[in-house]
């Protein structure tokens, strides 16, 4: 597997995870400390996702360095 092939799957389950908050959120889970606390989680691994992702496919790309987290 390559690391533009491994850059779909993080795109898939940032997908997966921003679909899931939604229901969380639709379902009213944010509402007390608990399912703030559990939203907020999900958000973060989504961000991380998303931004591993965008690594991922340009990582062979010369001079691409625009992630001040992850850094190549």
């Amino acid at each position: 597997m390559t690391l533009q092939e491994m850059s779909h799957t993080y795109h898939s389950q940032h997908a997966a995870l921003r679909q899931r908050i939604r229901e969380l959120t639709a379902a009213g889970v944010g509402e007390d400390t608990h399912g703030r606390i559990r939203i907020r989680r999900l958000e973060e691994m989504a961000k991380e996702n998303r931004d591993l992702a965008a690594l991922l496919e340009h990582y062979y790309e010369r001079g691409y360095l625009k992630n001040e987290r992850y850094t190549l």
